[in-house]
């Protein structure tokens, strides 16, 4: 599924279709000052000049900005900005510098906390350039929403108030929540298992995240390059979240890759080898639905449009073992 089909997928809703004339999105180096750290952007704007909710998205471990290109095409063409976040260290760069080994490497807790201040840097920097208006006037502050594949995922998780079960990382990354994001989603979210799959402990870890919560996986998304994420372990995190704000779906034969929306990654991208063949099948079926179906979400939950929120109660398109629940 590429533009056209995202732009379909929109259309399908019953909304209109505001992809931005000419160049689809443009790149960026954005640098934090106090960290010496170039951290490239890709920005989609909607079309028009209209106040504007706005989407950050984080690329999974070995990833780039370009990745969640097919989620992006879709909330610019439902009229929100999107601004597709790349992290040095844990990039696309591993492939160069190690391969498998640097990938691993990179899945380390001192990427994640460099993830994390990357959030924060750019949440900052909207900030900042909110005020010195043009298009950056467009967005609308308490219409921002975070999402992340993977890797990204945890970061996710980490800014909606996950808190880690072991002491020393919960140590070193303190109190990361941040109250500028509205909602959020996680593509393939998930957790070290050994951690314990136990309510008391997911009630510890994923209690204090009250804010609107989509987790996301399918069920061939397994475990992949550092091997802590167990199916299970991804569909525990909805069980975790406390009631009110919550949704899940669950893709029937979806893999991870199928929650990349156009990774980069190495492993997924001409290696479909190494994917199931029913995956692969459903590709194009898969992302039609989390595409609409995410782009509902945020509608409803950064913009408050109701028909959204109707929508939401019975995603269209889901297959029989497909799983859709809120709570």
């Amino acid at each position: 599924m590429r533009r056209r089909d995202a732009l379909a997928a929109i259309a399908a809703l019953g909304l209109p279709v505001r992809a931005a004339a000419g160049a689809e999105f443009a790149d960026e180096t954005w640098t934090d000052p106090f960290r010496r750290r170039d951290i490239p952007v890709r920005l989609r704007w909607p079309a028009g000049e209209d106040a504007c909710g706005l989407v950050i998205h984080s690329h999974g471990l070995g990833g780039s900005r370009s990745g969640g290109a097919v989620w992006g095409e879709a909330w610019q063409a439902g009229g929100l900005a999107v601004l597709h976040l790349q992290h040095p260290g844990s990039d696309s760069g591993v492939w160069q510098s190690g391969g498998l080994r640097g990938a691993r490497r990179a899945a380390s807790a001192e990427q994640y906390l460099a993830r994390i201040a990357d959030a924060r840097f750019v949440l900052d920097e909207i900030e900042r350039r909110r005020g010195t208006g043009g298009s950056w006037a467009r967005v609308r502050p308490e219409a921002i929403g975070f999402s992340g594949h993977s890797f990204g995922a945890r970061l996710t998780q980490a800014l909606a108030g996950e808190r880690p079960a072991r002491a020393r990382r919960a140590e070193r990354v303190g109190e990361v929540a941040d109250p500028r994001i509205r909602a959020f989603i996680a593509f393939s979210s998930g957790f070290n298992e050994r951690d314990g799959l136990d309510d008391a402990t997911l009630a510890r870890r994923f209690g204090a995240i009250t804010r609107p919560f989509l987790a996301m996986t399918g069920s061939d998304d397994e475990a992949m390059l550092v091997g802590d994420a167990s199916n299970a372990a991804r569909r525990a995190v909805y069980r975790g979240l406390p009631p009110g704000q919550k949704a899940q779906l669950v893709l029937d034969g979806a893999d991870h890759a199928t929650f990349g929306g156009g990774t980069g990654l190495a492993w997924a991208e001409g290696r479909s080898g190494r994917r199931g063949e029913r995956a692969v099948a459903l590709e194009a079926q898969h992302r039609r639905v989390i595409a609409a179906i995410s782009v509902d979400w945020w509608r409803w939950r950064l913009l408050g449009d109701a028909a959204a929120q109707a929508r939401l109660r019975a995603p269209a398109d889901l297959a029989a073992a497909d799983l859709w629940e809120q709570g």
